[in-house]
């Protein structure tokens, strides 16, 4: 079989190299790919977002199964575009990307469905926003309706900081058109938790928990990224709130999307709020979440590419999904200045990193030039480390992190040591 990873990420290297244990598989093509992608797939220089480029590509090449990584050409449709060319693919259609694509879309349908979420309000005009924030108890969350890349959320502590978020967003266009609408959220206290399941839209199987680090600096300071590190389980998740999240949330949603004719069909993303009251519903994704997957994936013992085939084919029910036991810690290198500007075309040096044993180094913001790999985004590599537990796994990932350099690097050292924390005094069960 010939595949089709379209994307660039840490994301979409972590889903190369679960289904290169596939034997089927005999050629890979990365579009655009990354400096380590290109070690086991051909790179062909096409944006993530150039559909026409993309489906002409799949169709030119005979590409037998294509999966779709980031949001955007999902949103875009470029599911719907690769089927009406006879390209089988792994991602939703248009019409159920908008899940992810519109916030005030989900959470209209949450809100239709009797889904848990936190109370909102959507504003197409800044001076309706504002008057509303005049009168808001705070803190409040507003998000740009459309996709940011993880940064158009902001957590606004009093009037002036939402008036600052609502004009950013609305009159000076920080996201573009995504900013044109935005949504004011109730602002949830809790545990946070990011599930991603697989699904046919009949079928709803979830993956193993995780848990995700927004925030670019130690103690969940500065400014929100795409993400700084994730470790799953996540200790937070029991049992018995996956049980009620399964009941509450996880089928409602598939069942609501297929109500509105929107069956949804690939990985869909519960973004979570472990509040006091019972979870809630912070954020859904269409697509594998980043760094998420790249904890995740390294637990999955079932064959990758037979899940993603049997959900093609509508039959996710007849695959038997496991994880194995252990955790999987994940910390992401980035580039001084991140999420801000940022130097790209620094070399770096990874050391023996390479060698380390149930380790894996998954590269984003990086590129070969000239013989020499060097960064080439923010979020340059991901270090995924396997242990017995939570605590063996982040041990062991921070001792793979100390051996790569490069100019202006810079990581989180806090990533699940909180959680970590929390679980040993007994507080929460991980769960399976």
């Amino acid at each position: 079989m010939k595949i089709m990873i379209v994307g660039g990420g840490g994301r979409e290297h972590a889903i190369l190299e679960k289904l290169r244990e596939n034997p089927r598989i005999e050629k890979f093509y990365a579009l655009p790919g990354n400096g380590g992608m290109q070690q086991h797939a051909e790179c062909v220089p096409i944006r993530a977002t150039d559909l026409d480029a993309i489906v002409a590509f799949a169709t030119e090449n005979a590409i037998d199964f294509a999966v779709i990584g980031p949001d955007d050409p999902l949103i875009a449709g470029v599911c719907d575009r690769l089927r009406a060319a006879g390209v089988r693919c792994f991602g939703p259609s248009k019409a159920a990307a908008a899940i992810e694509g519109s916030k005030s879309f989900s959470k209209n349908l949450m809100r239709k469905y009797g889904i848990p979420t936190a109370d909102y309000a959507v504003f197409d005009r800044a001076t309706e926003a504002y008057a509303y924030l005049a009168g808001a108890n705070y803190p409040v969350v507003i998000k740009a309706d459309g996709p940011a890349l993880g940064k158009g959320v902001i957590i606004a502590n009093d009037r002036q900081e939402a008036f600052q978020a609502v004009h950013a967003m609305m009159e000076e266009g920080a996201f573009g058109t995504s900013g044109s609408r935005v949504v004011v959220e109730e602002f949830l206290v809790g545990n946070e938790a990011s599930v991603l399941a697989f699904t046919d839209g009949d079928t709803l199987i979830p993956m193993i928990s995780a848990l995700d680090h927004k925030r670019a600096l130690d103690g969940d300071k500065g400014l929100n990224t795409g993400g700084m590190g994730a470790l799953a389980p996540n200790p937070f998740y029991t049992l018995e709130m996956a049980r009620t999240c399964m009941e509450m949330i996880f089928l409602p949603t598939i069942r609501a999307m297929s109500a509105e004719g929107r069956p949804f069909s690939g990985c869909l993303f519960f973004g979570l709020m472990l509040t006091k009251n019972g979870p809630k519903v912070i954020e859904y994704n269409c697509r594998f979440g980043d760094p998420e997957t790249q904890a995740v994936l390294p637990l999955l013992e079932t064959d990758l590419l037979e899940i993603m085939l049997a959900i093609d084919e509508g039959r996710l029910g007849e695959v038997p999904v496991r994880f194995r036991g252990g955790s999987a810690c994940c910390v992401v290198l980035a580039s001084g200045g991140y999420p801000g500007a940022y130097q790209t075309g620094v070399e770096i040096s990874l050391g023996d990193a390479e060698r380390a044993e149930n380790v894996f180094l998954y590269h984003a913001g990086t590129k070969i030039e000239q013989d020499r790999l060097v960064t080439a985004g923010g979020r340059v590599l991901g270090v995924t480390a396997l242990g017995v537990d939570a605590r063996a796994a982040r041990y062991a990932a921070y001792a793979v992190v100390e051996r790569i350099h490069f100019d202006n690097a810079f990581y989180r050292r806090d990533i699940g040591a909180r959680a970590i924390a929390t679980a040993e005094q007994g507080e929460q069960k991980i769960d399976g």
